[in-house]
């Protein structure tokens, strides 16, 4: 048995190339749940109550899997924006 060592950094960049070599497998082109950060920079806003008040109006789908951890589902950020898209004349 032969036993291969990483550094640390070259260890999580195999990592992520493994997770997009099998994103582009799967044709998985996002991620199900993302960060407020990511949410936030999708929906073009610069502040986190305006995307608590999405959340809490209903308007975008979150999960809360720990207190201080809340994820947004992507595909309800995209219907939201869509919902609010105008058609051009």
């Amino acid at each position: 048995m032969e036993v291969i060592c990483l550094h640390d950094e070259a260890f999580y960049q195999l990592i992520e190339d493994v997770v997009d070599r099998l994103k582009t497998e799967q044709k998985i082109v996002h991620d199900k749940w993302i960060s407020p950060e990511r949410a936030m920079e999708i929906l073009n806003i610069k502040s986190k109550t305006t995307l608590q008040k999405l959340r809490d109006e209903g308007q975008i789908t979150f999960t809360q899997p720990q207190k201080k951890i809340i994820l947004y589902d992507y595909e309800s950020i995209m219907d939201y924006l869509k919902s609010h898209s105008k058609s051009s004349f």
